[in-house]
């Protein structure tokens, strides 16, 4: 049974928490986190278009500070999931030898989506669209457990 579950982004102030709060609003019996597998916004809250557009579909993620992903992360987790193919292979390249925590792709949880990455709002501006598809896989994440 998955009882606690990593989202993993880039910098952990956009995707990640995005995640992160809208899993737990579906899923509040298992542990949650997010982690980002660079270091530059640590501490910070989620990015503030972020934290609105969350806030409009009333998922509050003001909570949230942004971290760097670790390598005891593989032990304290039982699920690690990446928000895009290269945050996947910069996690693996983490992975301490005999570890099999599984990680997967978050878009892995929404097939009928037709996209093989959570697009990076920070850059594409597209804030709905990105938890549009966060909500999509939430719910398939939900539904394997």
């Amino acid at each position: 049974m998955t009882s606690a579950i990593l989202f993993v982004c880039l910098g952990n102030i956009c995707r990640s928490p995005a995640a992160e709060g809208v899993f737990r609003a579906l899923a509040p019996n298992v542990r949650t986190d997010s982690a980002g597998t660079g270091g530059w916004h640590v501490g910070e809250p989620p990015y503030g278009a972020m934290q609105g557009a969350a806030q409009a579909r009333g998922v509050d993620l003001s909570d949230l500070r942004a971290r760097q992903f670790r390598t005891d992360d593989f032990t304290r987790f039982d699920l690690i999931i990446a928000m895009d193919g290269q945050n996947l292979r910069d996690i693996e390249a983490l992975r301490p030898k005999g570890n099999a925590t599984p990680l997967r792709l978050f878009t892995d949880y929404a097939p009928d989506a037709g996209m093989d990455h959570v697009p990076d709002p920070y850059y594409t501006r597209d804030f709905d669209g990105t938890l549009d598809l966060i909500e999509r896989a939430a719910r398939g994440l939900c539904a394997t457990l």
